[in-house]
């Protein structure tokens, strides 16, 4: 075979091995579930600094059919405000986690969302996961932990649990891209003692990459 034959065969072959890997890599994107903050406020009130935030929910292919057949799914609200200081890290001020569980009964044919002690059913995937990405006036922090008009940053996130997995879906899940949850985190800053300070996320508190 002429040597600029062989060099085109190769060059041919080599650019359908590129096409697959891409075609691939997309699949496994299509395939990931992504949970993205579309709003955060944090308004002092006589109980404390509450938080109201909203997220937009996409668990996957993947993770859809591991809930439909029956694997639990844990998810992390975290919630931190933090001082800056320059002369060390920042100091942590006040915080809060939660913690759920997300289920599905083949029988019932319901969703099951729970937290602490609490729990409440869904008829629709949908449903559950709007519930999930809804925070409404969680207190977050005491009044008195945060001094009036100095600036502290607020970091939301929420994130599934890959360690509350069954044991042998774990190492699956730290192997494989299609368990992935592209979680989002956004920051911002506020004054303490302001209310109703809504965080703006198309601005300097953009969710992180």
């Amino acid at each position: 075979m002429p040597t600029k034959m062989v060099f085109f065969t190769r060059a041919l072959r080599n650019a359908s091995l590129i096409v697959l890997a891409v075609l691939a890599l997309a699949a496994q994107a299509a395939l990931a579930g992504v949970i993205e903050p579309t709003r955060s406020q944090l308004t002092p009130t006589e109980e404390g600094y509450v938080l109201s935030a909203g997220f937009n929910i996409e668990l996957g292919d993947h993770l859809e059919e591991a809930l439909m057949r029956g694997v639990t799914l844990a998810f992390t609200l975290e919630f931190n405000i933090e001082r800056k200081r320059w002369y060390w890290f920042d100091e942590r001020i006040a915080g809060r986690t939660l913690h759920y569980r997300l289920s599905y009964n083949a029988l019932t044919q319901q969703y099951r969302l729970s937290t602490g002690g609490l729990y409440s059913s869904y008829a629709t995937l949908s449903d559950v996961l709007r519930v999930l990405g809804h925070v409404n006036n969680l207190v977050v922090a005491d009044l008195a932990a945060l001094t009036p008009d100095n600036t502290y940053v607020a970091e939301l996130r929420l994130d599934l649990d890959k360690s509350q997995l069954p044991k042998p879906l774990q190492l699956d899940a730290l192997a494989s891209k299609t368990w992935q949850v592209n979680a989002k985190t956004v920051r911002w800053e506020f004054t303490a003692g302001v209310l109703d300070q809504t965080e703006s996320l198309d601005q300097t508190g953009a969710p992180d990459p």
